[in-house]
């Protein structure tokens, strides 16, 4: 089936866009491809914003450029030429108000020797670290603890605060003791499970595998709007914002969709590229036992706060800081863009920083909740800016404000308990024909995984439209 086939991709973040120029690709330019959009532009957790005049990324920001998938698919799109790499500045740890360098080695936060968290964490801690391979390790196969319990019966509980919460944070929106350790870290997990003595050889062989394989991150000048702007391009559709999907029914060769004006078309296939409780609703009762395991899934939300500073105005010579668990900041984590990212520093140009803030547990209010809470993120924001600022001996910086966004991301990331792989994949396993699923909520949150899950997803729906 080629020619008039009419697919529905509902959700236009980068799953969905990549979805659909994936089915393009396969079905020609005379299949009707619709994309529908519930909100008021395409993106997703991906969404460039002006800020100041700057064009920054206030969603995800960066991708693993060792995972293939994302530069990959940057590079057919002719957008190579756009990926940088980070400066060689390193983030810095907030704990026992100061800032640490970000231990090193190690992996995810996990060290990899008792000299990658001595100063950071506590003294007892420290000696476990340091005895570990010594201490007989007693491991189950089978078992799928979270990376937080792994690593506090190893290494102890700072260890887990003050190194593995801040990197799985930035990542997840969640702490350690949320995170299962296959879900997040499946290759250590492997090595256990292939008879690792210890979790110190465990992380030093994981580590010294991937030695020398060049830059971890990269981005795109001018944000992943490029990105999003190139696939509508490529996949000759039109996203219809706006456009809500409430229901589908099975129809006669395929889908019947309901959407919020009251309308119903009917499409040959489709693909939810939606998190996994957005599409357990508008599954519903056309497949409740699926839509059963897709609303357990939780979601982790959190909000970003971008500020645009005068030209000049001097940072801490960091990448960013990572607020360990239990300090005194509000704000989770800093990204100083204009020193992580070469091609947003220049001397006459704003100084760019965003604030995160919000984890699984500990959400925002919204301003429902809370009227005014915009404002009191801006301000605390700053006010923990200074606070970094003055530690590392540079002048406060909120006096010189040229302009903030506030971004929130509700539900923006699924979190990936223990066992979360294993109930997708059977979730994957029980779609009905004609219907596939996409996007963070399934094999990985970072961009690579969801390209990857796009490209499966849109290669499952044109097998079943043979």
């Amino acid at each position: 089936m080629s020619g008039g086939v009419r697919i529905a991709v509902v959700g236009a973040g980068v799953s969905g866009l990549t979805a659909a120029y994936r089915l393009r690709q396969h079905l020609g330019a005379a299949a009707r491809i619709d994309v529908l959009e519930a909100s008021d532009r395409i993106g997703g957790i991906l969404h460039t914003a002006t800020v100041g005049g700057l064009s920054v990324d206030v969603g995800a920001e960066a991708f693993i450029v060792r995972r293939p998938e994302a530069l990959g698919l940057v590079t057919e799109l002719g957008l190579a030429d756009r990926v940088v790499s980070p400066t060689g500045r390193r983030p810095a740890v907030w704990s026992g108000d100061r800032l640490h360098p970000l231990p090193a080695p190690a992996l995810m936060g996990i060290p990899a020797a008792p000299e990658a968290v001595a100063g950071l964490v506590e003294p007892a801690d420290l000696d476990l670290v340091r005895t570990e391979p010594q201490r007989a390790l007693t491991w189950d196969t089978s078992a799928d603890p979270t990376v937080g319990e792994l690593v506090a019966d190893r290494f102890g509980e700072s260890v887990v605060a003050r190194s593995v919460d801040p990197m799985l944070g930035g990542v997840y929106s969640s702490l350690a003791g949320d995170i299962g350790l296959r879900e997040a870290l499946p290759a250590l997990a492997a090595r256990l499970d292939a008879g690792a003595t210890s979790l110190t050889e465990a992380v030093n062989a994981l580590i010294t595998a991937a030695t020398g394989s060049g830059p971890v991150f990269g981005t795109l000048v001018g944000g992943y709007r490029v990105l999003l702007d190139a696939l509508v391009a490529a996949a000759g559709v039109e996203p219809e914002i706006g456009c809500a999907v409430t229901g589908l029914e099975r129809a006669a060769t395929g889908w019947r969709l309901a959407t919020g004006d009251g309308g119903e078309r009917d499409y040959d296939g489709v693909i939810l590229a939606i998190p996994a409780w957005d599409a357990a609703r508008t599954l519903g009762a056309a497949e409740p036992d699926l839509a059963g395991r897709l609303a357990a899934v939780q979601g982790a939300s959190s909000v970003v706060v971008s500020i645009a500073l005068e030209p000049g105005t001097r940072l801490p010579e960091h990448s960013g800081v990572l607020v360990a668990t239990g300090e005194g900041l509000r704000a989770k984590a800093f990204t100083l863009s204009s020193q992580k990212w070469g091609h947003l520093s220049h001397d006459d140009a704003l100084v760019s920083v965003r604030a995160s803030f919000g984890r699984f547990g500990a959400p925002v209010p919204d301003a429902d909740t809370e009227p005014g809470v915009d404002d009191r993120l801006r301000t605390e924001a700053l006010a923990d800016l200074d606070r970094v600022c003055g530690a590392a001996g540079v002048e406060p910086v909120s006096s010189r404000v040229v302009d903030t966004y506030v971004q929130r991301w509700t539900d923006g990331l699924p979190v990936y308990r223990s066992g979360h792989l294993a109930a997708m994949e059977e979730a994957l396993g029980a779609r009905p024909r004609r219907l596939a699923l996409a996007g963070s909520s399934y094999s990985g949150v970072g961009v690579p995984a969801c390209i990857a899950q796009a490209g499966r997803a849109g290669s499952a729906l044109l097998a079943d439209l043979a």
